[in-house]
């Protein structure tokens, strides 16, 4: 008996590790299918200039209006929760590799850990029949944090830091997507060819596609800090609809979302082959 109580405790974190780790995966899968809708969403705007909300908000209202809406809401909700979870056993215990205790990575997984939380949370508020919860729009959302912002002592530098924030955080997605950084945390070695080819060009791309609307995200931040104006912060949705607004028109606005859905993708593809 002895003996069996010395394992137990390792056993049980042993579990506890692998919960973690499932949760990881499953939240990875979320993020795929948001992604992937986020990005069908934005190729529809594109071509058609349809009004739908190219964001989280239309995202789970485009699930929510299918045959097994409650189930797929729910489903996403809890994988997003085991993202949650698993960023936090990160900010907790460290992270995998030989960064994994500095405190900036830390940091940065306790971030990640509140976004995905916060997700989780508004996406099963909405499962349970909360409309205004999950469907908000990030349009609307993010001018009512400017405004809030705006109007506390010193507002205009507060919305302006988060913001050049929001924009470094977007050319870094991007950076670090052209260098293939995402290799160091994929079991590279293990991966077939056409696999690694596959993380190569989803992942590429898809950053890509996804640092920019980050960085668009920001840049309507610094504008309206700049003009000490809310109404040109932006949500996820008009940012995308932004690129429309170039040049290039309707085809850079094609381009970017379609690496949306490369990166739903390769979110996917991380689901099945990140090193945890």
């Amino acid at each position: 008996m002895t003996t069996v109580k010395a394992h137990m405790p390792g056993a049980g974190r042993a579990v506890r590790e692998e919960a973690v780790r499932a949760g990881a995966r499953a939240g990875f899968a979320a993020r795929g299918v948001l992604y992937l809708l986020v990005g069908a969403l934005a190729v529809r705007i594109a071509l058609t200039g349809t009004d739908e909300q190219a964001d989280r908000g239309g995202a789970v209202a485009h699930l929510a209006a299918t045959s097994f809406g409650a189930v797929l809401l729910w489903a996403l909700g809890a994988g997003l929760a085991g993202m949650a979870a698993w960023r936090l056993s990160e900010a907790v215990l460290g992270a995998a590799g030989p960064k994994g205790d500095k405190v900036y990575t830390r940091a940065l997984s306790a971030g990640r850990c509140v976004f995905y939380a916060g997700s989780a949370f508004l996406v099963l508020s909405f499962a349970m029949g909360e409309r205004g919860s999950g469907e908000g729009s990030t349009d609307r959302q993010s001018r009512d944090l400017t405004a809030r912002l705006l109007e506390l002592p010193g507002g205009r530098w507060w919305v302006g830091a988060v913001a050049v924030g929001v924009l470094a955080a977007g050319l870094w997605i991007a950076v670090r997507a052209v260098l293939r950084k995402y290799r160091d945390h994929l079991a590279w070695g293990r991966l077939e060819t056409y696999q690694r080819r596959f993380m190569d060009v989803t992942g590429v791309a898809g950053g890509i596609g996804r640092g920019l609307v980050f960085a668009a995200l920001g840049l309507s931040g610094v504008r309206a800090a700049t003009a000490f104006d809310p109404s040109r912060a932006k949500g996820m949705d008009d940012a995308i609809r932004s690129f429309a607004q170039t040049p290039a028109g309707p085809w850079l606005l094609l381009v970017v979302a379609a690496g949306l859905v490369l990166f739903g993708a390769f979110s996917f593809g991380q689901a099945k082959w990140r090193d945890l």
